[in-house]
């Protein structure tokens, strides 16, 4: 019987809130650090070392890995990159805000791939939290204040790709912790924070690749690559194995509440309305996204059930292939196939009256039916002293009966009385 892991959404939630919290830490930092830095330069650099640092701490997380597991972890890798890529590069052509809405449309874009996609019918208070995290993001963005940049319309559908491409990227992700056969977490992560390592250095190597020159911007860049890409990145593969796709979403779109309270704690910004509307707002959505332990349970209920069908699948599958065939495979002949009697003899006067079949036959013999229904058949009539078997009709007591088979019987059990024994072999044996 598989064994269903008890449901877990609280654990799941804190560590999605903590990517939430390691990623919005990442953005003021990378505010400082990319006046010094190329923006490819920096998202190379830190996903590389963020996958190195995963990679030193257990060195064989990667042997013994299906293919299957390769060509996921690459693929979430390309999607992650392919809008951090396109998030950077639409950068410099919009203003920050609206490059921060555009990018916290991602928490809309989820419930709406995940019906389309999937057929998978939302809650409604999912779809609750789902509005208030969109408008506390227009609260902690636009109503902010919009600051004077041109804006570029293919800067921004550019921004809308790379929001399309996180939703995709975190159902994806929870797709995947639902199959069955185990969920390489760490494996995965490690493939994929390569991946978009790499895919984002191939933007970077046109003109050479900048490094930090002091020690203040190589500790940045350490908490970027190990708090921020190689924690945030682990603790999220993990956090969706017990979180839906939706609200995990949820709880991660509140990156702006993060960074708002980093920017007034640590950098010394003012507290203004739309922060505490847009913080509120969160709030909410988060209460709203976290799932409930009932919905947990019937989730791994559900798993645990489709396991049970995969691993009996397998285990028929393997069966199958283990099953001894025969070398010989049974063809028809053409033709009448030959009737071989097992029981005849070659001198019939030497055969014994109760002779048996061969031995390892699958049938009895003959000669054993006929004894047995002889015995059956005096048994019910036993004859009376004074019974003459030859008179007609038979006197009373001798053997009886209306029957076609019965008179057979009768007949054969008086001639066999008359006859002797030398000659009962010819009533049952071929000459």
């Amino acid at each position: 019987m598989a064994v269903v892991p008890a449901p877990r959404p609280l654990l799941g939630a804190v560590l999605l809130l903590f990517v939430s919290a390691a990623w919005g830490s990442a953005f003021p930092l990378m505010k400082d650090l990319i006046e010094r830095l190329p923006v490819e330069d920096l998202l190379a650099e830190r996903y590389l070392l963020a996958a190195l640092t995963l990679l030193l701490i257990r060195p064989r997380c990667l042997r013994g890995l299906s293919r299957r597991t390769w060509i996921n972890g690459a693929l979430l890798g390309v999607m992650f990159g392919a809008g951090q890529t396109g998030q950077a590069v639409a950068l410099g052509s919009l203003p920050s805000s609206v490059s921060g809405f555009a990018v916290g449309c991602s928490v809309m874009f989820t419930p709406i791939l995940t019906l389309v996609l999937f057929k998978a019918r939302v809650p409604r208070r999912i779809w609750a939290g789902v509005v208030l995290a969109l408008a506390g993001m227009t609260s902690f963005t636009l109503l902010s204040g919009v600051e004077e940049h041109e804006l570029s319309v293919l800067a921004l559908v550019v921004t809308l790709g790379a929001a399309a491409l996180y939703s995709g990227h975190t159902i994806m992700l929870a797709q995947l912790s639902k199959r069955s056969g185990g969920f390489p977490a760490y494996a995965l992560t490690v493939i994929q924070l390569f991946t978009i390592g790499l895919f984002t250095g191939g933007a970077a190597v046109r003109d050479g690749i900048d490094l930090p020159t002091s020690l203040p911007d190589w500790t940045i860049l350490a908490h970027l690559s190990v708090v921020s890409c190689a924690l945030g990145f682990l603790a999220r593969s993990y956090g969706q194995a017990h979180v839906p796709a939706v609200p995990s979403q949820v709880l991660m779109s509140s990156q702006p509440l993060w960074v708002a309270a980093i920017a007034v704690i640590w950098f010394g910004e003012r507290l203004g309305w739309s922060m505490v509307v847009g913080g509120l707002l969160m709030a909410g959505a988060m209460l709203l996204a976290l799932p409930s332990r009932t919905a947990a349970l019937g989730t791994a209920r559900e798993r645990g059930r489709r396991e049970l069908l995969t691993v009996a699948g397998r285990a028929a599958k393997a069966l199958a292939d283990v099953r001894v065939k025969r070398s010989d495979a049974l063809r028809p002949e053409r033709g009448p196939a030959p009737y071989l009697v097992k029981s005849a003899c070659v001198h019939t006067e030497t055969c014994p009256w109760h002779a048996h079949a061969l031995k390892g036959g699958t049938e009895p013999s003959l000669e054993r039916l006929i004894e047995r229904a002889t015995r059956i058949v005096r048994a019910k009539n036993p004859p009376s002293p004074g019974c003459c078997q030859s008179a007609n009709p038979p006197g009373p007591g001798c053997c009886q009966s209306v029957t076609l088979l019965g008179r057979c019987l009768c007949d054969l059990m008086e001639e066999s009385e008359r006859a002797p024994a030398s000659s009962r072999g010819r009533w049952f044996r071929s000459q």
